[in-house]
């Protein structure tokens, strides 16, 4: 089983990958850890990906998914974040699932007003070495600007400053419109991302088994 996770930065997507990763097994797979993992392991994808980037080119969708059929080789239950992008990609990896003899990939939208995403990421700081997340209202530190553990300094990663964070939501809805409309056709399960984790996570699951067969 392939699901994709749809939603904006700070939605929840990570927090119920890492529980379908311990209860079920699932391997999550982002473009980016596609990329470092290839060019890490100094792969001939690994090589052609670089030359895009060091020309300051995008990374074509051929080479993606490329790179995500060698990933799917060793992968039975997975879940996609931040891929596909656009329908054309969608397409594209419908079409490698297909060749895989594999069903369709089900999508899961994660569904947060924008306001309350805003409050959720502005003010978010991290601990380097361990990343462990802390928020300024919501998630403050013990001691403020100090990780409760190690008692080290807390960052604030650019894509946690306000300006950018209003960027990246503004991508987000401008790139993921056409995907739900894509999805929808039987394949979109909408959960509310601002309910408890464990209603989230039941509403995720029962998905899976509609698209499984086993509800």
């Amino acid at each position: 089983m392939i699901l994709i996770f749809l939603g904006p930065p700070g939605a929840g997507k990570g927090t119920q990958a890492k529980i379908l990763e311990e209860q079920f097994g699932y391997r999550q797979i982002s473009t980016g850890d596609l990329l470092r993992k290839h060019r890490a392991e100094k792969t001939a994808l690994g090589a052609e990906a670089q030359s895009y980037m060091d020309s300051g080119k995008l990374v074509p969708d051929d080479l993606i998914i490329r790179m995500m059929d060698a990933e799917l080789e060793n992968v039975s239950d997975a879940i996609l974040d931040g891929f596909p992008r656009t329908i054309a990609q969608a397409a594209a990896l419908d079409d490698l699932v297909k060749r895989k003899g594999r069903p369709l990939p089900g999508a899961v939208l994660f569904e947060v007003p924008r306001e309350v995403l805003e409050d959720r990421l502005i003010g978010r700081w991290t601990h380097p070495a361990s990343g462990r997340v802390y928020h300024e209202r919501f998630n403050p530190p013990k001691k403020a600007g100090v990780d409760d553990v190690s008692g080290e300094p807390l960052v604030q990663r650019p894509d946690d400053k306000a300006e950018t964070i209003r960027t990246r939501l503004n991508v987000y809805e401008k790139e993921t419109a056409p995907l739900v409309g894509y999805y929808q056709r039987g394949r979109l399960t909408a959960v509310d991302g601002l309910a408890a984790i464990p209603e989230v996570t039941d509403r995720i699951k029962g998905a899976i088994a509609v698209r499984t067969g086993t509800a």
